[in-house]
């Protein structure tokens, strides 16, 4: 009997001691709207500046019913570029690169190569896919591109949505400033119509 009494006596004090030992968290406070823009001003201030940069990365793209998916590799440098694509289920790859004087080829497809003068429509016209290419080298950088309809940032400051050229892009996942390059996207996605393309970045890296 005294020791269920001393039990009843003692458990308010452990139900206390529980409670006040459990951390309060308070969430961070957005980051102000005019921050926000500085900070990607900045981005794009130390982005711009690098004259070579390539990714690794996983894609998925789509256009209704048809799509692909695979291992991407994309070289920049110095306004020229090369875009590698692998697909390991078909053992398939091709590459689409820019060409200094303006267009681009693209090689490893059926019927040999095919060169153009905008590399949007060559891919489409090979693969039947739509994939914004000249504005995809801003997207996967986190840039937005001259003229972009609209512009939202998280609460953490980093762009997270964005409309242009009839796209909506979305930024699900950022990287660390790591490497002389800022935050940069790690998981991001652009949508127009039934076109779809999603990449998943593994890497950044610059010479």
């Amino acid at each position: 009997m005294h020791a269920r009494m001393r039990l009843a006596a003692l458990l308010p004090l452990l139900l206390l001691a529980a409670c006040t030992s459990t951390p309060t968290r308070t969430p961070a406070a957005a980051v102000p709207a005019a921050e926000a823009e500085r900070q990607q001003a900045q981005r794009r201030e130390v982005l711009e500046g690098i004259a070579a940069w390539s990714l690794q990365a996983r894609v998925a793209i789509s256009n209704g019913q048809k799509g692909g998916s695979g291992r991407l590799e994309w070289n920049w440098q110095d306004g020229q570029y090369r875009i590698s694509l692998g697909a390991p289920v078909t053992r398939q790859s091709w590459s689409l690169s820019s060409l200094p004087g303006g267009g681009a080829v693209l090689e490893g497809i059926d019927g040999g190569p095919r060169q153009g003068g905008d590399a949007s429509l060559l891919l489409r016209e090979a693969t039947g896919w739509e994939v914004p290419v000249q504005e995809l080298a801003w997207w996967v950088r986190g840039l937005e591109t001259p003229g972009a309809d609209a512009i939202e940032y998280g609460a953490d400051g980093r762009l997270q949505r964005m409309r242009a050229a009839g796209w909506n892009i979305e930024y699900q996942e950022w990287m660390p400033a790591a490497g002389g390059l800022p935050a940069m996207p790690r998981r991001m996605q652009a949508e127009r119509g039934e076109a779809r393309v999603r990449l998943v970045v593994d890497g950044w890296s610059t010479p």
